[in-house]
Parts: C-alpha cells; structure tokens; sequence
C-alpha cells in the first residue's frame, strides 16, 4: 500500500489544468505522433509504369492509339516494297526467300520494328503474373517476334538485309490494337451498351485481315509462279471468298494454292462464329429494343410511355387516342416496358403505320440506364401506367409509385401523367402533373348511372377521340343519330379569340350558352376566369363574360378546324350597328366543320318578328287560349327574375316532407361535411348526413338488434326504391360511391337507400329487397381478375351478371368490365337476330378504324355496362387537353369546387312536350332556372325476337294443328298474353272440375296415374321464364317474404345517348336530359331565407315567369 500511494502522481495546480485544458499536451503532440502514408506500393517504378501504359484510360488509350499506327504504318510499307519490288529471274526458292527491298524502306521498317519490340517487352514485363510461358506462347507475342526480331538482326547482319519477312501479318496485330483502343474509348466515356457494335468492327476487321492476309500471301507465293500483281491477287481473294469462282486468275504453284486451302479453311472457322456472336446479339438487342439516339431527342419530340406488361388492346388504345390529334402526328413514341415484347405487339409494331413512330425499349423505369436510353430528360411527357390484371391491385400501385419517383428523381422536369388504382395511394404521387384513380372514377360513374342514366356512357363518348363517322351508313335512325352525336368532345377557347363567343363579351353566362347553341350549335359549358386558376361549370347567370376568360364548350370540332359561311340574303340585311340587334333577332348561320367530311348545318331558328320582343305562345286547337310561353334569356341576370336555387334555403320544405312521410323530427339530418376520410387526398363534399352517428349493430339489415328487429329489405318500409351495390370487399373505393348520391345538392326526399351486398346467392338477394330496388349495381371482382387467359378476367361477372337478369328481368342492371371487348356477352341472347346485326356492325366500324366500335351494343348505349379501361383515354387526352381531368371530375362530383355546377338530369313528360324542340327546351331552362342542357338520353321501345329457349310448347296444340280453327284461336290467344293467360287458367279449372267429377266412378290407383300424368303435362307446357319466376318466388315463401312485387315481364327497350343535340331535335316522352346546373352555394343572400308565403307572392306576381320555372 505503501509502495502505491509513493507511485501516485499528484495532482496539477488548477491554473496548470486549466492551460493544458486550453493549449492541449503539446508534449503528447510532438513526441507521440505517428504520419501514415497511403498507397505506398504505387509509388514503384513499375507502379508508375503499369498506370500510365495500362490503368489509366486516357494514358493508356493514347498508347494504343500509336500502337494501331505502327502496325498500320507496317503493312503500309510493305506494300510500298511489294510495288517497288522488281523480282529478277532465279530458283523458285529464291524468289520465295529473297525480296528486293529498298535501303530507306528498310531502315524504316528497322526503326518501327524497334520501337515495337521495346513496347512488346514493356508490356510482357509489366503484365507478368508468374508464369513466363503463358505469355511467350501468346499469338500475338509470336507475331510480334516474328516481325520484329528478324529486322533488328539485319543490323548486326547487312547480308541478310534482304530476306522475307511476312510484315503483312500485323494486320492482325493491328486488329487486336483498334479493338483495344474501342474498349478504352467506351470505358473512358463510360459507355456500357456497346457490344453491337465491338462486334460487328470485330467482323468487319476479321473479313479484312482475311482478306489482306491472302492478298499478300499469293502474292507473295506466285513470285516464284506466274508472277501475279497485288490488284490480281486481290481480285483473286474477293472472287474466291464471294464464293464466284470465275477461274481467270488462279495460283499456279503448289504453296500458293495450300495458302488457299489454308485461308479457306480458317475462314470456315473464323466466319461463322462471328456471325453467331453477331446473331446473338442482334437477337437480343431486338429483344432489349436498343436505344433512342440522342440525336433524334434533341431534334424530335418524343414521349415515353412505362407499363409493367404491354398487351395488344392497351397498345392500340394509347396509339389511337394519342395519334388522333393532329399536331402530334410527328412525335415518337417510346414504350419502356420490363417485360419481353409479346408477338401480337411484335406483329403490329412492324405495321409500316407504326414502326416509324414507335420504338420499344426492354428496360426498367427504376434503373438510370434505361431511363437514359429512353432519354427521359428530353421527353415531352411519361405516361405510367398501372397494371389492373393483377391479383394484388395494392401491390400494382405500389410498382406505378416508385416508377413515378423514379422518373422524377431522373428527369424532374419531365411531365408526369400517372395511373393509379386505388384511391389511398394517390398522395404518394401528388406530385404528378396529371393523376387518374381508376377506383374514384368507377364508383363514381356506378354512382351517377343510378340517378342520371348512362353517366358512363355520356363521360366515356366525351373522352374519346371520335368525328362522328360511326353508324351513317346504318338503316337505323337511332344508330345514326347516337354515332352522329358521339364525335361531340369537350373544347377550349379565349372570348377575345372565339368567333363563337367574342360577340357575348359583357354578356351573362347564361346568355351566351343559349345563343351560341342557338347561332352556332356549340354547348357552352364552363369558364375560367383569368384570375382564378378553378374551372366552373355553369357560374350561373350572374357571371359576366370578360374577354380574358377561357370557354370550355362541346362540339363536333374546335373552333379553329370550322369555318363560317354566310348567306348572301344575311350579308345584304345585316345591319352596320352589329350582328343582331336584340336579344332574339338572330341570323340564321351554317357551321360545317372542316375535318374531313364532318359537317353540321342547322336550320332556320330565328323566331318571328314580335313587336314586344317575345316569343309569342301558339294557340292550342285553333281556340284562343294560349299554351305556355318560353320567356326571353336576358343578357344581364336580373335579380329579381331569378328564383332561389339555394337548397339550403328548401330546409324546412325538405324536412315537412321528411317529417310527414317518417314521422320524425327534422333536426334528425342535417347538411354537412363528412367528419372522417377514408384516404388521404379526397376532396370534401358538402352531403346529408345524420345528426348522431349510427351503431354498428344497425348497419345489418339481416339481422336484427336491440335498436330494431328488422331482418329484410320490406320490414323497413322505405319510401324510395333501393340502390343495391354487389361487391367482393368494402373497400375505401365505395366512399366516391356513396359520396355523390348524398351530396347536399340532391333533394332530401329522392335520396334512395343504398344496401352494400357482400355476397349475392340467391337468397341474400330477395333479402335484401332486390324485388324493390331500383338499380342493382356489380362491382367487378378483384380475386377474379388475374386469370390464365387475360379475357376470362371477366368471366364470373359476366355469368353473375346474367344469372340476376334472367331471374329479374325487369331489374336494371349496372357493371363494369375490365376488357371493353366483354361487353358482347351482356344480356347475351344466343339466337337474337338484332344482336347478331349489331356484333356485324361493330365488326364494320372496327375494320374502318373506329375508336369506338362497341358503342353500338345495346348494353353499353344504355348506360347498363361500361370498362374502366375506357377511360384510359383520358390520362392520354390530358396531354393535349390539360382540362380534361378536372371536368370529369367536376362532372361526377369527385371534386366540388365553389361556384362550379353539378350534374343532374330531368325527365320529359307529358306536360313538357308542348316545349317541341330542344333547342326550345334549351331557351326555357335557361330563362328560369339557369339550368345547361349538355345531352339526352333517349328510350325508345323495340321488339326483340324471343329465342327458342324462352317459347313455351303445348301439347294441344300440336295435336290440334289439323283442325283450322283451333289453330286461329291459338294465334289470336298468342296476340294477347292477357287474354291468352287468362284462358289457360279457364282451362285448368276446367280439367280439375272434370277430374274431380270423372273421379267418382273411378278407381283410386288410376286417378292417381292420372294426376301424375296432369302434372308432367303441366311441366311440360311451363316455359323457361315461367320456371325460373317459380324458382324466385318459392324461395320468397321459404325465408317468408311477400311475393307480390316480383315483376316477370321484360322490358323490350332500347336507350342510348344523345350528346349536345342539334336545336331542331325533337324531344320525345320519356326523354332524360342531362342538365349542368349552378351552384346552389355560390350566391347565397345574406338575408335570411325567403318563406314559402314570400315566393308565392312572388310567383303571382308575375305569372309568366311561375310557368317558365315549373316544366
């Protein structure tokens, strides 16, 4: 203990720490120390050497590059003494040993063969890795040997100065020097895909090797011979190894022609493998698709398309929709996709219409080197696109995702137009330029078909690239009208620029909707102010035209493919103080729009000279009292002949409703916005929503709970008929479903239920009230929808589908359908001769190039049947039309803007015909309400002939058939299913009667043969429809459900769209027409609410405009 404590240090004094603290140990510093030098073993001599002849690139590259030059310079001196040489006469062996060369040749070559020899030892040295034979045995190095030692001893040696020595042979050497020096030139620019072209230098330097190699070598030889020239001896190798064979120059001496044998031989080897390797990677270059040169992206414009499989419908839908437009008939197309081109896209890639345009590169998006050979940093735009055929649609969306960071990691100034399909991923690429959700747009679309028909008909025709062509040469007038219709697209133009719109400059909204429809034929439908970066649709009339405001109207063309043509009786009565002098005095004018052969005339619309300036209301059956008049559509909106359109105000005549028919209170509903999102991004909508949140346990309307004991769709009691939605899941999608039927501009009282069905066998159907739905709406099945034939994706759908519409044949119908090609097999009628003319026609259509060949199949024209893939085309169209999105949207309802319309749909009855015309129809909405018509959809009835499936067959009458006048009642009783059904119940009470009487005097055993017999008698004459209502309705009897509204019969229709009509067209009971209308939020009165006594105060004060608002 002792010992330790005397080895302690002490202690520093605290002002010694302190400075040692500040300075540091600088004893520690100088004395401890220790300086390490890295890299040691590349400061040698032979370190350096090897870096500056072989490591680095730029060193090394110049040292080949002089290598190549004196092996060039070799054979070029030899050449030089094969002409200079004069061979005298002598032995054969002489003349083969012993040349003619020239002193300053000689000591030229002696100088390169030094310098060569040098280099060749350096290198040897340099390149040694411990075994010396390796490299002496190498050809080269025996080459080299060979030409160069032999000069370097005819200095010491002056008499053997003149002996042969084969220079020419360094051709070879040369060879292997200019593929050296290709190598370092690509690795000093850091080029990796150049084995193509290595190879095909390395056949073409073989070929010429070969070929000088024998040139010199015959020559050479037939000194001894029949002394040929170089030229000869080159003629003599090229028509030898071409294969020709004139024999006019031939060797003469037996070593010339074993160099023959010899070259032959080596080329019979050498060749063929260079064309293999060259084969090889042709093959696989063909399959990896090359590059886009960067020359062709710095003068062409370009966009890339990313897919993680091509099919052939994808490919043709893209190429079509996007070479459609005019101003992009010069760009390329550059398909980067992972996966090996498949053969149907091989086959039409090679079509001359396409193989100038598109080229096909096999790459990833995730790699840097494929982008760059896709030269993404020079593309206009990239479109990526998500596979929908897979199983796992999220881990689909997860591949768009880093594909889309990829490309904006890469090239961040390159335009994004994204694909994605599920609606929760899509803030992952907000930041795209361009993003369509497949999930959002489908349930949507689902959505508005329940309460506007064929919304997705009218959105899917809108979005295609279509002139209209479609069905004019059909004897059908719908065909005709509904393809005429069908080339009406969506269209955008300034006022100041707009011979459409230039003249409303000041005007209201509403006032230049109708009269460029009117003058015109255009739809005007939305505006975009020059400070507001929204679109709106239908601002309402107190919205003022301005001249920097961008109109977005539909049409057949743009404004700028049309021209006006004035009659000369116009010309002569227009007025110097402007087109037209009020508001109804307008010209009648043509616009024929100049693509191709697609023109539009309209007739004369201009109304009769009134003195007051008003259409006059026409007698009713000649008496004098009038029908109702259409007012005036005036050019500034008045406030006080505008009714109120905000719904917020209809409060308390929404909840009397409600009250009255429910018996509930009215504070029960309210109008807000929901408090949670499924997913992130979506856009908030003002909707109906319960004042309290509903237990879970009453979301199940199968079971009952202690709230309610309700177990089926009738113990309800709901007043509005059922929207009934089959799916597999209930995803984050159905939000965008059920979002637009409760959005807060619908009325309270015609909000339908809406029933999630998870599973539909049969009778989860009936009880869930399907015999009271409205709609029944089929989500397409995502476990079904990857399938070993891309096509049979479909298939349960399509079979589900089927089996509900023959079972309830009256029950309207919607689903979507991966594959548009489907749709064929809706409502599928085997032994329809209708359908059968309609698969004829689409056939037609296709075969002349239509985008839009399945339009005429009944299904989708009713709005019964549509494919999310159609809409495909609107991420393709945004790139010419950047608006295209947002209107869409705006039109389904996914987004609300503030002040933009919505919309919505109308139906003509009996009390609205007397409108006449749409153009009519037009004026009226217009004048009162402020409401845009865009299209209608019209039902007309139709005859389908019966397949014999569905004939029911009598016994009796087959019997009867030779008795005339059974056979007349037969028909007439087929005439009149009423009457005929009737009589058939008649005639089995009768054989009851008779059986029950007849059964008195007879043996039980018989009666009893005889009932059975009845009874397959009675099977026998059922139909098919009749089994399958039996079918429905035992099984209604079995769960205890009411059978009486099962509804058996089958609507013979036919319904189809009519997209922004022309004014003269008839409008038809029945008709639904699609209205934009305005924004019931976006001038909402300070003032409190107007009470109903007010308004109709209001109303009576001016009775004509109460008759223009109420149709």
């Amino acid at each position: 203990m002792e010992q330790q404590e005397s080895e302690e240090v002490p202690p520093l004094p605290l002002r010694l720490r302190f400075r040692d603290l500040l300075l540091g140990d600088q004893s520690f510093q100088n004395d401890d120390r220790v300086q390490v030098e890295f890299y040691v073993n590349e400061n040698t001599f032979k370190e350096r050497l090897k870096l500056f002849f072989i490591k680095n690139q730029r060193s090394s590259l110049r040292i080949r590059v002089f290598n190549f030059s004196l092996k060039l310079l070799t054979c070029l001196l030899y050449i030089i003494r094969v002409v200079t040489d004069n061979p005298v006469q002598g032995t054969s062996h002489s003349l083969i040993f012993w040349v003619d060369r020239k002193v300053p040749v000689w000591a030229i070559q002696v100088i390169v063969a030094i310098i060569s020899f040098l280099e060749t030892m350096l290198l040897m040295y340099l390149s040694y890795k411990g075994n010396i034979w390796e490299q002496i045995f190498q050809v080269s190095f025996l080459l080299e040997m060979i030409n160069t030692v032999p000069f370097i001893i005819t200095i010491f040696w002056p008499s053997i100065r003149n002996i042969f020595i084969p220079v020419f042979l360094n051709c070879w050497l040369a060879k292997c020097a200019l593929e050296n020096m290709i190598n370092d030139v690509h690795r000093a620019i850091q080029r990796t895909n150049s084995a193509m072209f290595n190879q095909v230098l390395i056949l073409i330097c073989t070929l010429l090797c070969l070929v000088f190699t024998g040139t010199c070598g015959i020559q050479h030889l037939e000194r001894a011979g029949k002394n040929l020239s170089l030229f000869n001896s080159f003629y003599f190798c090229i028509v030898t190894f071409s294969t020709v064979g004139f024999g006019d120059v031939t060797p003469r001496i037996w070593p010339s022609q074993l160099l023959v044998v010899i070259m032959i031989c080596v080329a019979l080897v050498v060749l063929p493998l260079q064309f293999e390797e060259l084969m090889y990677l042709w093959m696989e270059r063909q399959k990896s698709g090359g590059n886009y040169s960067r020359h062709r992206a710095q003068t062409e414009k370009h966009v890339v398309l990313c897919v993680s499989a091509l099919k052939i419908d994808l490919l043709m839908d893209f190429l079509n929709e996007f070479y459609a437009h005019p101003r992009l008939q010069d760009y390329y197309v550059v398909i980067l996709c992972p996966s090996e081109m498949d053969l149907q896209v091989r086959r039409v890639l090679q079509i001359p219409l396409w193989s100038q345009r598109v080229i096909y590169l096999q790459g990833s998006v995730l790699k840097d080197q494929d982008l760059l050979r896709a030269k993404m940093d020079d593309a206009e735009a990239c479109f990526i696109l998500s596979s929908r055929n897979e199983v796992d649609r999220m881990a689909a969306d997860h591949q768009t995702i880093l594909r889309a960071w990829a490309v904006k990691d890469f090239a961040p100034n390159c335009p994004l137009y994204v694909q994605i399909l599920k609606p929760e991923n899509k803030f992952h690429v907000k930041f795209a330029d361009h993003v369509v959700c497949e999930e959002e747009f489908k349930y949507a679309m689902l959505a508005l078909n329940c309460v506007c028909p064929a919304t997705s008909t009218l959105v899917t025709l809108l979005v295609h690239t279509s002139r209209g062509r479609e069905g004019q040469q059909s004897p059908e007038q719908w065909q005709r009208m509904y393809g005429c219709c069908s080339g009406n697209e969506v269209y955008h133009i300034r006022v100041c620029d707009s011979k459409f719109f230039g003249e409303y400059n000041g005007k209201s909204f509403t006032y230049a909707s109708f009269h460029a429809h009117k003058k015109y034929g255009v739809c005007l439908i939305g505006i975009k102010g020059e400070d507001n970066k929204s679109i709106l649709l239908n601002p309402g009339p107190r919205h003022i035209m301005a001249a920097a405001d961008t109109c977005y109207y539909i049409n057949i063309s743009k404004e700028e493919n049309s021209a006006f043509i004035f009659n000369q009786e116009e010309r002569k009565g227009r007025t110097p103080g402007g087109v037209f002098d009020g508001p109804l005095q307008l010209p009648v004018h043509s616009i024929i729009a100049s693509m191709g052969t697609v023109a539009m005339d309209l007739q004369n619309t201009s109304p009769p000279d009134v003195p007051c300036g008003k259409l006059v209301p026409p007698t009713v059956n000649g008496t004098g009292r009038r029908r109702p008049s259409i007012a005036p559509v005036q050019e500034i909106a008045d406030s006080a002949s505008i009714l109120p359109c905000d719904l917020l105000s209809d409060q308390s005549e929404d909840d009397s409703v409600f009250t009255d028919e429910k018996g509930h209170s009215s504070t029960e509903y309210v109008k807000g916005y929901p408090p949670n999102s499924p997913y992130i991004g979506s856009s908030p909508t003002l909707c109906h929503l319960l004042a309290e949140k509903a237990p879970f346990c009453c979301l199940r309307l199968d079971q009952g709970c202690r709230h309610n004991s309700f177990e089926d769709a009738k113990a309800y009691g709901f007043k509005n008929k059922l929207i009934i939605v089959s799916a597999e899941t209930a995803g984050n999608g159905l939000y965008n479903f059920i979002v637009p039927l409760r959005a807060y501009y619908r009325p309270r009282k015609e909000l339908n239920p809406i029933v999630l069905l998870l599973d539909n066998p049969l009778d989860s159907l009936l009880q869930c009230g399907i015999i009271y739905a409205d709609n029944l709406v089929v989500v397409d099945k995502e476990s079904t929808m990857s399938a070993e034939e891309d096509y049979m994706a479909d298939a349960k759908t399509i079979v589900n589908v089927q089996t509900m519409f023959r079972l309830f044949p009256s029950l309207s119908i919607i689903t979507e359908l991966t594959h548009p090609s489907n749709m064929r097999f809706m409502q599928f009628r085997a032994k329809d001769c209708y359908s059968l003319a309609l698969s004829k026609l689409e056939k037609k259509e296709r075969d002349k190039g239509s985008n839009l060949a399945f339009m005429f199949r009944l299904p989708f024209a009713a709005g019964r049947v549509f494919s999310i893939s159609m809409l495909d085309t609107l991420l393709y169209q945004s790139f010419v039309k950047d608006y295209m999105i947002l209107i869409a949207r705006l039109l389904l309802g996914l987004d609300t803007t503030p002040g933009s319309g919505f919309l919505c749909a109308m139906k003509i009855t009996e009390e609205d015909l007397w409108i006449s015309t749409y153009g009519r129809l037009f004026q009226k909405l217009c004048s009162s309400s402020a409401e845009i018509p865009i299209g209608i959809y019209r039902t007309e009835s139709h005859v389908f002939p019966t397949s014999e499936s569905q004939v029911s067959v009598s016994v009796d009458e087959c019997e009867d058939t030779k008795d005339k006048g059974d056979e007349s009642r037969s028909n007439d009783q087929s005439d009149h299913p009423l009457l005929r059904k009737k009589s058939m119940q008649w005639a089995r009470r009768l054989s009851k009667k008779s059986v029950r009487w007849q059964g008195v005097s007879r043996d039980p055993s018989k009666d009893h043969a005889q009932r059975i017999a009845q009874q397959r008698l009675n099977l026998y004459r059922r139909s098919e429809r009749e089994e399958l209502s039996e079918l429905v309705r035992n099984r209604m009897r079995h769960l205890g459900l009411p059978t009486s509204g099962y509804a058996e019969d089958q609507q013979n229709t036919l319904s189809y769209v009519l997209i922004n009509p022309s004014p003269n067209t008839r409008l038809e009971l029945n008709d639904v027409v699609y209205l934009i209308r305005s924004d019931p939020l976006a001038h909402v009165p300070e003032e409190p609410p107007v009470h109903r006594s007010s308004l109709k105060e209001r109303h009576e004060s001016s009775t004509d405009a109460k008759e223009d608002t109420q149709l």
